[in-house]
């Protein structure tokens, strides 16, 4: 154990005591307290048309991605985390972070359930990915946990009790870089990501039909013309990042949307979902691109870390025109990447594909550094990723999308030709978030700065962000001008 784990232990072991001495509270409710955060260094909330409902603060976790997920009754938070350790409460330990399980039935009052750690085999252990993806899906009567651990590995839990998940086994392992998968619940297709060592990229995708999520069968492995074993092909596409290929896929009426290159390079590529699955399998460029409807590459500077689709829009301006009143799109999300504004400004594309074999950009929504003065905060400033959720509280109306340390942003996409904020919120900094550095000239800078990672809805209208500085995760809701754009019930 690392002196730096040791002091942590020691400092949360301290400030539990002093909790449960002073007030008496029970420390698998701990998380649910409303943070006082407006005195501690950093920065406090900020917010316009959004409001904080509830908070949890994941143990202090770095995390990643939320994924809400209804059992029963019950509404279940499937947090996945960044690597890092921390003090479990429920169990009396220091745990590596893996995926942290939170009932926010009450959104007021969340409660801790269970965290598993990355490591089954060893709790204790710790990896600088963590668990960081995560899926849920409830099928036969139980509820299934789909979760990368480290790089190499996406695994099957049933989490049918979260507060007690049962290892069921792994789904592929061996591979070189995890990222973020998707699950189709009613189909039990699962489109892991993460490539076999003999592809030309870290991440492609990896299919496999997870119906008996207790027996997983391999479909075929998917990437990009370029990415496959043997390829002479110079450039190796949406080599950004080291190699870093596909960020991940989203599944919407018999089409893959398929995001690559979530920094640099990026790709977005609409792939007929059918013909992905049924085509023959063997990894040759005609293979590649035998599923493949359009593609669109975009400044090699920006990235596509999320492609969300967004069909059957009513333009308003259009609505006396003949033809083309009705437009599909995408909402492609570039991924900022350094501190302090040092690399390329990012942004939000909404890319028009109502022809998908001819993607366009019509417009983009940025957040104003000033007067913000977001790039001297600290941190990162601009884009990460929309919500995935296609409730249709706010589907076709309001889009979320997490930007970093200008927290969660909301956008009217009514229009999608003139995209609107409507609201936002950026968490207050706590206790416990970590400083950002960055050396400029020669001197590091550090600030201690929220930096809102992931952010998804809920069918109630609820917003769940998460931070990848330790600050938690808030549930938040819309009020005011922002709230009426939607039907909140």
């Amino acid at each position: 154990m690392t002196i730096e784990t040791v002091a942590r232990f020691v400092l949360n072991i301290a400030l539990i005591a002093l909790v449960f001495g002073l007030f008496g509270w029970n420390p698998v409710r701990l998380g649910a307290q409303q943070p006082t955060q407006e005195a501690m260094p950093g920065h406090p909330s900020e917010s316009r048309n959004m409001r904080l409902v509830g908070f949890h603060d994941l143990q202090n976790r770095s995390a990643y991605q939320p994924v809400i997920h209804r059992q029963g009754d019950r509404w279940i938070a499937y947090v996945g985390l960044h690597g890092g350790t921390s003090f479990n409460p429920i169990t009396g330990r220091v745990e590596g972070s893996g995926t942290m399980i939170v009932d926010v039935t009450d959104p007021a009052h969340p409660v801790s359930l269970s965290h598993i750690p990355w490591n089954r085999a060893d709790p204790a252990s710790t990896h600088p990915r963590g668990s960081q993806m995560s899926r849920a899906c409830t099928m036969g009567g139980k509820s299934y946990l789909l979760r990368s651990a480290g790089v190499t590995r996406h695994e099957i839990w049933n989490v049918t009790a979260p507060s007690e998940p049962q290892f069921i086994g792994n789904v592929v392992d061996g591979l070189e870089d995890t990222h973020k998968s998707w699950w189709e619940c009613d189909t039990g297709i699962a489109y892991v990501v993460g490539a076999d060592p003999s592809w030309r990229t870290r991440r492609t995708a990896r299919i496999f039909d997870l119906s008996d999520p207790e027996n997983p069968k391999y479909i075929r492995d998917f990437g990009l013309v370029g990415q496959e074993p043997g390829s002479q092909m110079e450039h190796v596409p949406a080599g950004g990042e080291g190699g870093a290929g596909m960020h991940g896929p989203i599944v919407l009426n018999g089409r893959v949307y398929f995001a690559h290159g979530p920094q640099r390079e990026g790709i977005l590529q609409i792939v007929d979902r059918e013909k992905l699955l049924q085509g023959n399998p063997e990894p040759t460029p005609a293979n590649l691109l035998y599923p493949e409807i359009g593609r669109l590459d975009i400044h090699p500077g920006w990235g596509v870390h999320t492609a969300f689709p967004v069909l059957g829009i009513e333009i308003p301006n259009f609505r006396k025109n003949r033809d083309g009143r009705v437009r599909d799109f995408v909402v492609a999300v570039s991924e900022v990447a350094g501190n302090n504004c040092q690399g390329f400004g990012h942004l939000v594309l909404f890319v028009d594909i109502t022809d998908p074999t001819r993607p366009t950009p019509v417009s983009n929504f940025q957040v104003p550094e000033s007067p913000g003065n977001f790039c001297e905060r600290g941190g990162r400033f601009g884009p990460h990723a929309t919500n995935e959720s296609f409730t249709p509280i706010y589907y076709k109306k309001i889009v979320f999308v997490s930007w970093f340390n200008a927290g969660v942003r909301a956008i009217d996409m009514r229009d999608p030709f003139k995209p609107l904020e409507v609201a936002y919120y950026i968490p207050a900094t706590t206790a416990f978030t970590s400083r950002s550095c960055v050396t400029i000239d020669g001197q590091e800078r550090c600030k201690v700065v929220n930096q809102t990672n992931n952010v998804e809805v809920d069918d109630r209208g609820y917003i769940y962000i998460v931070d990848r500085a330790n600050t938690g995760m808030h549930i938040l809701e819309l009020t005011g001008a922002a709230r009426s754009i939607v039907d909140i019930p």
